[in-house]
Formats: structure tokens, sequence, C-alpha cells
């Protein structure tokens, strides 16, 4: 065997070797976190730059150069001029890529603020020219009979009015959310051939323009069966109005539901109605509350559909199978288009009235609807608890009395 071997050269001999130092764990650099919402003082004083320069800018060519007025014009170029500069700001500080994110921010957030100032706006609006009648007790106490345009403030009310509004939305609710929610169970737990027809007819009854349901009453109900304009009739075109709303939303509703729970109940061999009885519904239950509260919140302000059904009077009526019976939005309807300010004032306070009465439907409808579908309530976990409890110490010591039992599920609970 011949023994090769491969010299090595000088520089490979002569040159030191030197072992790289392990890194140690405190000397390593710290991580950056990006901040994408971050309010730095560049974008700040970009954003603040490009409004000062657009509104000088637009007031000097809009006002001084050329022949234009108009304050909506003004604020519609103001807007544009703004971007433009705001995007060559952008593109100096940030580059092209940064651009188009934040013309986008500048746009949307301009979209949400110009949202927001609508609506205050609208409500401010309306509780200025209202205040004078809010400050009255008797408005909220008694009838529109002696609420005249030659009397005071401190006589009539929309207390009438209140009342008829409530009892037509009980008619509504109470017809509309059953029919409402079996619609959107046949939709999501039966489907076959006819589910695509039900959803096309509920979609169409949703752009239903309003004043169709009250035509539709109104021909059915009062010309052909007899009926006379009264609460129930002014129900009956609510029911209208709130059952597309009610079934689309808890069709939507029902969809949440996994279907894990579903197939956990047909292993144990329960039917299919139970199944929808003692899972699907409870699991949905939250966000049903919310559909239904939401279509009465939207029902409660329709003009259009009452206007041919109940009829307008002045005095009290509870009973809403006789006589003409009258809700807010149409007091507001009848009231505001008489000449006298004083009227005006009564019609912009039953105006709050009705904006309150939404607002507390949201309102609730927010709280109702804030569990998550399938989330148990504070009682459904007590018992849940006392149950396991029960279970475990029947298990372990059959000879417990069941008043320790609960006592001690109580506890844990």
């Amino acid at each position: 065997m011949t023994d090769t071997s491969i010299a090595a050269s000088p520089t490979e001999i002569t040159t030191p070797v030197h072992p790289v130092p392990p890194e140690q764990p405190g000397e390593t650099e710290p991580e950056l976190r990006i901040r994408h919402r971050a309010v730095t003082l560049d974008g700040l004083c970009a954003l603040l730059g490009s409004v000062i320069a657009a509104f000088g800018l637009t007031w000097l060519v809009y006002e001084r150069i050329f022949p234009t007025s108009g304050a909506l014009g003004f604020w519609v170029v103001a807007f544009l001029v703004f971007l433009l500069f705001y995007a060559a700001v952008a593109a100096l500080v940030w580059g092209p890529r940064g651009v188009a994110d934040r013309l986008a921010g500048a746009v949307m957030a301009f979209v949400g603020l110009f949202i927001v100032f609508v609506v205050v706006d609208q409500v401010a609006y309306t509780v200025y020219r209202g205040h004078a009648a809010l400050g009255h007790l008797n408005f909220f106490t008694q009838n529109a009979v002696n609420a005249t345009e030659l009397t005071g403030l401190d006589q009539g009310g929309v207390w009438h009015a209140v009342v008829g509004s409530l009892e037509q939305m009980g008619i509504a609710t109470a017809i509309a959310v059953p029919l409402g929610v079996l619609a959107a169970l046949f939709l999501v737990e039966v489907g076959g051939a006819m589910a695509r027809p039900v959803r096309s007819l509920i979609e169409a009854m949703t752009s239903l323009p309003e004043i169709i349901a009250g035509l539709f009453i109104y021909a059915v109900i009062l010309l052909n069966i007899g009926l006379h304009q009264s609460g129930l009739a002014a129900g009956l075109a609510l029911t209208i109005m709130m059952i597309p709303f009610v079934a689309r939303s808890s069709e939507v509703m029902l969809k949440l539901v996994p279907n894990t729970l579903r197939e956990a109940s047909y292993a144990l061999g329960a039917s299919q109605w139970r199944t929808v009885w003692t899972v699907v519904l409870p699991t949905a239950r939250s966000g049903l509350t919310t559909a239904v509260v939401l279509g009465m919140a939207r029902a409660i302000g329709e003009t259009a559909p009452v206007l041919l059904t109940s009829g307008f009077t002045a005095y009290m009526n509870t009973n809403p199978t006789s006589g003409w019976q009258t809700s807010l939005p149409l007091y507001i309807y009848e009231t505001v288009k008489e000449p006298a300010n004083i009227d005006h004032e009564r019609a912009f306070g039953a105006a709050v009235v009705l904006m309150v009465l939404v607002l507390v439907l949201f309102t609730l409808a927010r709280v109702l609807g804030g569990k998550a579908p399938g989330e148990l309530t504070r009682r459904q976990r007590r018992r849940v608890a006392r149950d396991r409890l029960a279970y475990e110490t029947t298990t372990r010591n059959p000879g417990r009395s069941a008043a320790a039992q609960e006592g001690e599920a109580n506890e844990s609970a």
C-alpha cells in the first residue's frame, strides 16, 4: 500500500485559527416591535400640514380667484385638494408604497367622521327643536285633545301615541316572531326544493317599500274583509315589515350553530325536532333575541304602513281592535304639517321620544346579544356545576344526602 499525503501550504501552517466566541444571551439585539397604528410625529405633521395647505389653497382659489361660492362645493374641493397634498407628502416621507395605505386610511377616517357628524347633527337638531315641549311633564302624561295652536305647551301630550305604538308593536311582534323564526328554521334545518323559492320571497319582501305593506292590508283586510282602521290593522301592516327582517337575521344566527352539536344530538338518538328544540334554539337564543329586538326597532319608526291602516285621533284608545289609534310616527307626520310653530315643537318633541324608544330597543339588543352562541348564562353555569358535583358525590359516596350535595354545589358555583 502506498502512503500518499498532501503537504500543507506554508500559509495553512502559519495562519492561526481563532475560534468564534459563542454569542452571549445578554448581547443579542432586542427585537423591534412594529406598531402599525401608532401615532408618530411625522404622520401627525404630514396630516396637519396637508389639512392646512388644502384649506388655504381652496379658500384662495375657490373664494378669491374664481367666482364660485357655496359651502358644499368648498368642502368637496377642499377634501380633494387635501388628498392630493397628503399623497405628495406621503410619497416624500414614506415612499411610493406608503401612498396607497395613507390615502386609504384618510378616506376611511373621513367617512367614519362624516357618518358620526351626520348622526350627531340630526339628533342635536331634533333635540334643539323639541326641547321646549320636552320641558313640560304633561307632554309625557296627557293626550293631544287640548293641544291646539292657540294653547301653550302646558296643554296636551303624546301619551296616547306612545301607548298606540307599544300596542301595535306588540301585535306585530306576536305574529312576526314565530313566523320569522319558523321560516329561518325551515331554510336552515329542513331545506329541500322549497328552500330557494322561500328565500327569494323573503329577500323580495325585505326590499319591499313600506307603503306597499299598508296598501296590502288596506286592500285585503279593510276593503275585502271589512275591518275598520284600527291598531290591529296597523299591527298587521307592521307584521309584514317585520317578518322578512326577522327571518333573514334568524337564518344568519342559526347558521352560526356548529354542526358538531347537531351531530352529537343525532348520535345520542334524538330526532330532528328534538335536536332543534333542545340544541339549536338554546344555542342561538342570544342571536335570535337580538334579531327580534332589531326587527322591533326597525318597525316602530315606520309611518307609511300605518298611514292607511290605523287612523289619526287625538284621544286615548287602549283597544287596538276598535276605533282609530295613533302611533308616534303618525302623530309626528300629522303634527308637523300644521303651520303653527308650537305644533312643530310638539312634533320634534315626539320625535325625541321615538328616538329614545329606538335607542332603548337597540341597547336591549346589545345587552341580550352580547353572549356568543352557546355561551351559558350565570344561572346555567350554576346548574351545570351543581349537577356535576352531585354526580361526582353520588359515585364516590352513594349514602350522602341530597341537601349536602346541593349545598356543596352552590358553594362551588
